[in-house]
């Protein structure tokens, strides 16, 4: 059997696309046809179309929005590598990137001139994004010049906006009312945290605190990502994400750590200097190191920065005009918060790159299939 589905490339995730009407709409049968199409239960998912990485494997499946204001609807699926099974508590800017260069390219959306907005709604978490994506002429374009951190391989240009992003999943952007707190995990010293609702819930660990720098190259974070899962699961009670006791998920709260600027190398052997950027980010993407940084993340990053005494303002430089620079292992990421009302957000805008790499046809085994999938000839 097969499955119609197109990859993207949003930013520097890649992700698998399915419209609604080719997968099927109960949660336990789509997540059967993901992992038998991604080969999710292989570490290395060899006999699938996943990447065997948390960036490359993603999926979301888009469908036009019944919603007054929104576009398309979009259901983001984070596949498990090795596990067989699928997180759905989160959100993926990079995936909703390509979402709406997908949007426009399929018609879904028509086109409007050199600009057009594809307003997203993510039904995983409610948060509504818009993406801005270039279509200089009139036309969808397959190939384009912008650049984001992490690759060198230009993309079409679209701008992404969170709308409205503080609070989607707790109900406030400082769940614990705190800017920062001591958390203890463990037996060892308290280190000094964050924890913000802005894009996804997410920890923040002032890096210092815990004999580290923010700044750490990816293989010394590897070596930091049993302990920063244990942060994960420490907080994810006090975010309302777990229940005390219960086996936690790696997919939210989102952790990494964070400290000032310093000078390092980019993982593309660029060199960058202390003062090109305003902070230092290391983050998990499910349970290894990011190789730059989620977007969700990086709205949280520039939220925290906003909230006088968190760990992101007390390690940062202070924005400017509510702008962002971030240092990630990839470079640096610059975010906009604008519309901000009492050191909340009510847009964070993140500029990215997107395109389209293939349209295919997932063969599945019969009994993963999907309705409306069909029998190969």
């Amino acid at each position: 059997m097969h499955t119609p589905a197109t990859l993207v490339r949003g930013g520097t995730s890649k992700c698998w696309l399915f419209q609604q009407v080719h997968v099927p709409a109960d949660r336990g049968a789509l997540e059967k046809l993901l992992v038998a199409a991604y080969g999710s239960a292989d570490p290395v998912e060899l006999d699938g179309v996943g990447g065997a990485t948390p960036t490359t494997s993603k999926a979301a499946v888009v469908s036009a929005s019944p919603a007054s204001g929104v576009d398309v609807d979009y259901l983001f699926a984070q596949v498990g590598i090795g596990t067989g099974s699928v997180e759905w508590t989160s959100n993926c800017g990079n995936c909703a990137t390509g979402v709406a260069l997908y949007a426009v390219a399929k018609g879904l959306v028509p086109i409007t001139g050199d600009r057009t907005r594809v307003v997203m709604r993510n039904t995983n978490t409610g948060a509504v994004l818009e993406g801005l994506v270039d279509t200089t002429g009139g036309v969808v374009h397959d190939f384009g010049e912008q650049t984001v951190p992490g690759t060198r391989a230009g993309g079409v240009a679209v701008g992404l906006t969170f709308r409205g992003p503080a609070g989607r999943t707790t109900g406030a952007l400082l769940p614990t009312g705190l800017p920062a707190q001591d958390l203890r995990v463990g037996g060892a010293d308290p280190v000094r945290v964050t924890m913000v609702d802005a894009g996804a819930p997410v920890v923040l660990v002032d890096a210092a605190s815990a004999g580290h720098t923010g700044s750490e190259p990816l293989d010394a974070m590897g070596a930091l990502v049993p302990w920063l899962r244990s942060v994960r699961h420490a907080c994810a009670p006090e975010l309302g994400l777990a229940v005390p006791g219960a086996e936690p998920g790696d997919a939210v709260p989102k952790v990494g750590l964070v400290g000032p600027p310093v000078a390092y190398t980019s993982t593309l052997g660029d060199r960058v200097t202390a003062d090109a950027y305003d902070v230092s980010v290391r983050m998990l993407s499910m349970n290894a190191p990011h190789p730059a940084i989620g977007l969700t993340s990086a709205v949280a990053v520039a939220a925290a920065a906003l909230a006088e005494g968190s760990v992101v303002a007390r390690a940062a430089r202070s924005p400017r005009d509510g702008r962002l620079r971030i240092g990630t292992p990839a470079g640096v990421v610059a975010v906009a918060c604008e519309d901000v009302r009492d050191g909340v957000p009510g847009r964070v805008t993140v500029q990215r790159a997107a395109r389209l790499l293939a349209d295919a046809r997932i063969y599945v085994p019969d009994h993963a299939a999907a309705p409306g999938s069909r029998r190969a000839a």
